[in-house]
């Protein structure tokens, strides 16, 4: 199997999400509450992100106001509630930067797979070719009431081995997988050369190179093509957040890049050997398919002060911090030894999340980065200008076109 990584060296990514992934990061000294809702405060952190030579930047997104559980609703109003459409804010941010890849959250559960091809090939272009999507699945009763067309059973995070939460599990991950691959689809769906522009003879487009996809599924029945021409990228990398057997599958099957959280290394290597062995199973062995491991940060340049404001912001909150992922407070240097740790298990890079920003983004970026660089793990400059290039993905040719390849 390829190694997607130039030698030696590690993928980083920051996942953005209001004003921290710490409940009460709001509230800190340096955080920017009123501005939440503004183009500039998004601009602001993924330029800070860029400045740092990052991978790229995710965007959380979710069909209902943020809550402590995600499977139901709370009343708190001591939290942040309420944000802005991910892929628009990628669209807006993406003329204020040059090399950082953008990857909004999509929530294909409710959202049709046309509109969204549309909306990342368009931020793509935007962007001159940096876009990516994260798919994400929803199986919260109170999102799917949002929308109507469908019902849920009631689910708690103690479900997860019931046959029968597997079965919704299962069926919803199937459905996500037919999502990408009805957009993969519709990208493909111009060849390259479809536009011809030739004002002399009068034709803009050459018919014979858009392709209907004829897509049939349980979920989907899409005919095609896009109204939007192929991206830039071709294929803009498509992202999803896995922790169990049946979203590594997805992962493997169908994206180009997975977020996996494991507690350790061994955990690490666990994780990437079920990835790995369902992507042989799925008939991509060949294939890169990145796994990146998510962890939540709070640095500062002492152990003690990093831990220290974690407590602070628990209190605040008045509960301990808890996440799907491991949470890690201490020092840029003490993050990169674990980073070099994990990477040794085979994971080809990270996505951190910022406990609170902008302080925890600023210390991934000027404390974390330089740590990493001294010790030739992390590029010093950008080289490649689309978000494939930078995670060493190869532009493949529209599967529709005559001896379609691999450029």
């Amino acid at each position: 199997m390829p190694d997607p990584r130039p030698t030696g060296h590690l993928h980083l990514a920051v996942a953005l999400d209001g004003a921290g992934w710490h409940p009460a990061a709001w509230r800190e000294p340096d955080a920017r509450p009123a501005e939440l809702s503004t183009a500039g405060y998004w601009a602001d952190l993924v330029r800070e992100a860029e400045a740092g030579l990052l991978d790229l930047v995710t965007i959380e997104d979710s069909f209902a106001l943020q809550s402590d559980d995600r499977f139901r609703p709370d009343d708190r109003t001591d939290r942040v509630r309420g944000r802005l459409d991910a892929v628009l804010v990628a669209a807006r941010v993406a003329p204020l930067t040059r090399n950082i890849g953008l990857v909004p959250t999509a929530v294909v559960t409710h959202t049709e797979p046309f509109h969204l091809s549309k909306a990342i090939a368009t931020l793509d272009f935007v962007s001159g070719g940096r876009a990516g999507v994260r798919v994400q699945v929803s199986l919260a009763q109170h999102e799917a009431r949002l929308v109507g067309r469908r019902e849920f059973p009631e689910l708690t995070r103690v479900d997860r081995d019931d046959p029968a939460v597997q079965q919704v599990l299962r069926d919803a991950f199937d459905e996500a997988a037919d999502w990408v691959e009805v957009v993969r689809r519709l990208w493909d769906s111009w060849e390259d050369d479809a536009e011809i522009r030739d004002v002399a003879t009068g034709r803009f487009v050459d018919l014979d190179k858009l392709h209907y996809i004829d897509f049939q599924g349980r979920s989907f029945s899409v005919k095609g093509p896009s109204i939007t021409p192929r991206p830039p990228q071709g294929q803009p990398p498509v992202a999803a957040l896995a922790h169990q057997r049946i979203p590594y599958e997805l992962v493997a099957s169908s994206a180009d890049l997975g977020f996996a959280t494991p507690r350790d290394a061994g955990d690490a290597r666990a994780i990437l050997a079920e990835v790995r062995q369902a992507q042989a199973a799925a008939g991509r062995a060949d294939e890169q398919v990145h796994v990146f491991g998510d962890v939540v940060v709070f640095l500062d340049d002492d152990p003690a002060a990093a831990r220290a404001r974690r407590e602070r912001l628990d209190e605040r909150a008045g509960v301990e911090y808890r996440s799907d992922a491991l949470v890690f407070a201490g020092t840029p240097a003490e993050l990169a030894d674990l980073l070099q740790e994990w990477a040794g298990a085979g994971l080809t890079g990270f996505r951190l999340r910022p406990g609170a920003l902008p302080h925890d983004l600023r210390a991934i970026t000027r404390g974390l980065v330089p740590e990493l660089q001294r010790r030739g793990v992390f590029r010093t400059a950008y080289e490649a200008s689309t978000l494939r290039g930078l995670l060493g993905l190869p532009r493949p040719a529209s599967r529709y076109a005559r001896d379609a390849v691999v450029a």
